[in-house]
């Protein structure tokens, strides 16, 4: 081992991130600390159309998460003998069908894929929607799996016909790594499909009626800390050092995020913006009753995240500069931050990749109002990224109604991380102090967390507090001409889409 490595202490564990552009694989300490030069990112991509097609080959993704877990394994030499467990997360509201060898028979389908918009009009027409939304803690949209399996029954019957067992993407790479049919789903993962009875703790029997599918079509449910262990001979000779390891069931990548920046009690609110963008608050005991426009998943049986998602985020950013003469990225900031709040007079709805909190439409589209011929590109930029935080601030309005103290809003995610003007920009529309994570790798670190929670190196998830780097302090004046902006927008809102 190498000097530089003596500060990390054993027990290790490997914590696998599968996100939707990448996968990333590290070793972490007894700490929670990343072990430096031992970690692999491994790009993989969705196949996109404008028919709101997003999918991905599940063997894509299988094959990027490998290999990214045999390079971290010949990374660590000798220490990854002192590895002793396994932590997952996973992009969330992901689902595939499987035929009974447990061979994919469609592709992945992410949140993202809105073909199955009709069939979850149709859908919240036969449900009660105030009960189902009570009972799942999710607004049925297209974002979730019920809709996205009326749809393939609907347009594809013969595939349909051959699905044995629909599962989520971490369940599928579980039964081909243990060569088994019957491996776990997490309640956490299962509860971002939309389909998890939170009280009951079990797959919703009213609405698996309504899809005509029965619980033996879905895998059987644990908590995330029930491990899988006794890897299949191929894999067990492929990871020798994991053979009999135990492999805990993935959780939501939002959860993980909670758990990284410390995130794991109704004092600290979390506040991401990667490619998407999420606010949340993780709390203990019963399921929590949900304000209509936000979600509750549960995170285990004596825990629930709390909170709203957007489809819009750090792929603002992307398109602006995909089609903008922007300056170079590396110049952004510096340009925005000569720029007066709200000046430019630009009315956006950011909806470009669709919307999810707080409305659930099932056919928002981006919008800008007020483009003028003096309008310049940094100022379209400019006003994107203020709706979008303006819809972080509807969200805030329902998770933490009339609160302005008392809790600490805690930000990661690279897209906000990276943009010292969009933090500031946040903490002005929120009114309210938002730190900055000073974890480098926000979600590993909290599935790491959980690996040694449920190993009992960790009694709780803070035995080790996470770090705040940075404080940025709301400006009144700013905050009171963003209240302004955001009553434009919700107007906007009000007019297009009720």
């Amino acid at each position: 081992m190498g000097d530089h490595l003596n500060k990390y202490e054993s027990p290790f564990v490997l914590a696998v991130d599968i996100g939707s552009s990448s996968v990333k694989v590290g070793l972490f300490d007894a700490l929670a600390r990343s072990v430096p030069g031992i970690e692999e990112s491994v790009p993989h991509s969705q196949t996109v159309a404008t028919d709101g097609t997003s999918e991905e080959d599940a063997d894509q993704i299988r094959n990027a998460v490998e290999q990214a877990i045999d390079r971290v394994l010949a990374k660590a030499g000798g220490l990854a003998s002192g590895i002793t467990g396994v932590g997952f997360d996973s992009m969330a509201s992901t689902i595939l069908g499987v035929d009974a060898a447990g061979d994919p028979v469609t592709p992945v389908y992410t949140y993202a894929d809105t073909r199955s918009a009709p069939d979850v009009e149709r859908l919240r027409n036969e449900i009660n929607v105030p009960i189902v939304y009570d009972r799942t803690g999710v607004m049925q949209h297209t974002s979730y799996v019920p809709g996205r399996i009326r749809w393939l029954r609907r347009t594809r019957p013969e595939i349909a016909a051959r699905v044995a067992k629909y599962v989520d993407v971490s369940t599928y790479l579980f039964s081909r790594w243990f060569g088994r049919g019957d491996v776990k789903a997490s309640y956490c993962v299962s509860s971002w499909s939309g389909m998890l009875n939170r009280h009951e703790m079990c797959w919703d029997a009213g609405l698996l009626g309504r899809l005509g599918i029965a619980e033996e079509n879905l895998p059987e449910l644990a908590s995330w800390n029930v491990p899988e262990r006794g890897l299949a001979a191929e894999y067990a000779d492929r990871w020798p050092a994991l053979g009999d390891l135990p492999f805990f069931l993935a959780v939501g990548d939002g959860a993980a995020v909670n758990v990284g920046t410390g995130c794991i009690d109704e004092t600290k609110v979390a506040l991401t913006v990667g490619t998407t963008g999420a606010m949340r608050v993780l709390s203990r005991g019963p399921a929590p009753d949900v304000p209509t426009g936000l979600w509750a998943y549960r995170l285990g049986t004596d825990r629930t995240l709390l909170g709203g998602s957007f489809s819009e985020g750090g792929n603002v950013v992307q398109w602006a500069l995909d089609n903008l003469r922007l300056p170079p990225v590396e110049k952004l900031n510096e340009e925005l931050s000569k720029l007066k709040p709200a000046e430019h007079g630009i009315n956006v709805l950011p909806f470009i990749a669709g919307e999810r909190a707080t409305g659930w439409s099932t056919s928002a589209t981006g919008v800008l109002e007020g483009v003028r011929v003096s309008t310049t590109p940094i100022e379209v930029l400019q006003a994107m990224l203020e709706s979008v935080a303006y819809r972080f601030a509807l969200v805030a309005d329902l998770l933490l109604p009339g609160v302005k103290s008392g809790y600490q809003m805690i930000a990661s995610g690279g897209a906000i991380k990276n943009s010292p003007w969009w933090l500031q920009t946040m903490a002005d529309v929120l009114g309210v102090p938002v730190g900055v994570s000073a974890e480098q790798q926000d979600t590993s670190r909290g599935t790491a967390i959980l690996a040694l929670n449920a190993l009992g190196v960790w009694d709780d998830l803070d035995t080790h507090q996470a770090q705040i780097a940075e404080t940025y302090v709301p400006d009144p004046a700013n905050s009171d001409i963003y209240a302004s902006a955001r009553e434009r927008q919700a107007k906007l809102y009000s007019k297009l889409l009720g």
